[in-house]
């Protein structure tokens, strides 16, 4: 029997070697170890950062709601799991989507469908008298757009106007100037519409500007324009931007198309301005736009732009002012001597454009109070090297060299020619202002506690009158037109019935008492009124 020593050195021979081989797979697996609470740690400090900003940006009752909508919306979806709960909803929502069909879709035994290419060609006279059918199809009304009962929707500057359009339409119909070498004179009233506007908005003399097919476009190129701008100058790969609650909804729409984080700021309940406090809290690295409207759509009111402004050169930020809606009215105000309101100094416009040193980009439609035909605006930038993000090149496809400054790549020359016509037409001089400055747009809303405002624009509709409902608080808004202004008298004794009618017997089925109603009846409330809105989207389409 070997010593107890010599045991002991027996057994101690294979604990070494099996150190010895095992050593490194333990040394891996501390390794991995420390990898993992490494990644663990590091994502938990940039999701508590993450929080931190959110919670900035929304402050805690906001976020306590944020929380409190998702868990109902839970909850609500939960119940309408139900198959009693399922068979309603759908009952509901046929009703609605039909609702909307027999609204927009004419039909009859009198109504002709063109649903295939006819056997042979037709002749300008059938197609002429086809058109004139078909505008009476639907409700056996036609031209009801020019009785001064829109809000908005249709600025038409007179017959006048519209001869100079067609006229310049019908001289460059098949012109595109993606081929400017082919289309010249088109591609030089393109750049003189921009100069034009740009003059307007008092950029400086490194201004440049892109003419696009409306205040989407614009504004989405805007979008498109600074997230590239900050990928490329500050690394930024994951963008967000603050926006006013009352900027147009194409910024949530750009915004979903280039995964951009939208942080939207309250506006004061008396003066419908962007809260600046709470704006400055939501900005982070991360921050790459602000936002400000001059005027905005909902109620015609115009954001502290010179604060945005100072918000944005100090943190070295884009601003974008939406000039969309007040185009050519606001822009004018200054140079008509209205800009300080009235005696009071009520209705007083503040600075606005790029005599503001932190205004990078500015939007204008020119086909609403410049009167240009429908599908024209322009996208201005304060230099030439922040346009260029807007830009999209690809030197590298089969096909040659593409490049192209927007969305489209083919455009209708003829939009622009019909522009630059109207532009030239008017001049400086003739310009002239509707409305109560600094804005075209009206909104109420209702204090009296037996008036729902939605149910007098109901009753409005039932009068003729085409408003549009407004949320937060509910309203009713008309942007006023040159086809208003000889109809005023019309609307205010309409108005004053609506009211009234509203206090007495109101119906409470009508589309706006619906519509909003519903939005705002439950959790999923929005998420109804998506579905209804979708039946719309699908129903334009329906032969």
């Amino acid at each position: 029997m070997p010593p107890r020593s010599d045991s002991r050195a027996l057994l101690a021979l294979p604990t070494t070697y099996a150190k010895e081989l095992l050593g490194p797979l333990l040394s891996a697996s501390t390794k991995l170890d420390i990898a993992k609470s490494a990644l663990f740690y590091y994502l938990l400090v940039i999701y508590t950062r993450k929080a931190y900003w959110h919670l900035r940006a929304r402050g805690v009752l906001a976020s306590v709601k944020d929380v409190y909508v998702l868990v109902s919306q839970f909850v609500v979806r939960l119940v309408l799991r139900l198959p009693s709960m399922q068979q309603k909803v759908s009952t509901e929502m046929s009703k609605a989507r039909l609702d909307i069909e027999n609204k927009l879709v004419p039909k009859g035994p009198n109504v002709t469908r063109h649903l295939t290419l006819p056997e042979e060609g037709k002749p300008l006279e059938w197609i002429i008298a086809e058109m004139e059918k078909m505008d009476v199809e639907l409700n056996g009304q036609k031209g009801i757009w020019n009785e001064g009962k829109l809000s908005g929707a249709v600025y038409h500057g007179g017959e006048d106007l519209q001869k100079i359009i067609t006229t310049a339409y019908d001289r460059y119909c098949v012109s595109n100037p993606l081929h400017p070498d082919v289309f010249p004179a088109v591609r030089k009233m393109e750049a003189e519409i921009v100069a034009m506007v740009l003059k307007i908005y008092n950029a400086p003399a490194s201004g440049v500007g892109v003419v696009t097919s409306g205040g989407t476009e614009s504004i989405i190129m805007a979008l498109k324009t600074y997230r590239d701008w900050a990928r490329k100058t500050k690394g930024i790969t994951e963008p967000e931007m603050i926006v006013p609650a009352s900027a147009h909804a194409a910024f949530d729409k750009g915004a979903a198309y280039f995964n951009i984080k939208v942080h939207t700021i309250p506006v004061d309940r008396f003066t419908r301005k962007v809260d600046l406090k709470h704006v400055k809290r939501a900005i982070n690295p991360n921050t790459i736009l602000l936002v400000g409207s001059a005027i905005n759509y909902p109620d015609g009111a115009e954001d502290d732009i010179s604060g945005l402004s100072a918000l944005a050169d100090k943190y070295g930020l884009g601003l974008h002012v939406d000039c969309c809606l007040g185009s050519f009215i606001i822009a004018f105000l200054e140079p008509a001597g209205l800009a300080n309101g009235d005696a009071k100094g009520k209705y007083k416009l503040s600075p606005f454009d790029f005599r503001l040193k932190g205004v990078t980009s500015i939007s204008c439609d020119t086909h609403k109070y410049g009167f240009a035909p429908k599908g024209t605006s322009v996208i201005m930038y304060r230099t030439p090297e922040l346009r260029r993000f807007q830009y999209y090149v690809n030197p590298g496809w089969t096909g040659g060299l593409y490049a192209s400054p927007g969305l489209s790549g083919s455009r209708p020359g003829a939009l622009i020619a019909g522009t630059w016509a109207v532009m030239q037409h008017i001049g400086y001089q003739e310009l002239y202002v509707l409305g109560d400055p600094p804005a075209s747009v009206v909104a109420f809303a209702s204090k009296h506690p037996k008036v729902d405002a939605l149910e007098v624009g109901d009753g409005m509709s039932r009068r003729g009158w085409h408003l549009a409902g407004v949320n937060q608080p509910p309203a009713v808004h008309i942007a006023v037109t040159r086809l208003t202004v000889p109809a005023v008298d019309a609307f205010i004794a309409d108005l004053k019935d609506a009211v009234q009618e509203a206090k007495l017997a109101p119906s409470g089925k009508g589309t706006m008492v619906a519509l909003y109603g519903l939005g705002e009846s439950s959790a999923v409330g929005p998420e109804m009124v998506s579905e209804i809105a979708t039946a719309f989207l699908d129903t334009l389409y329906k032969a």
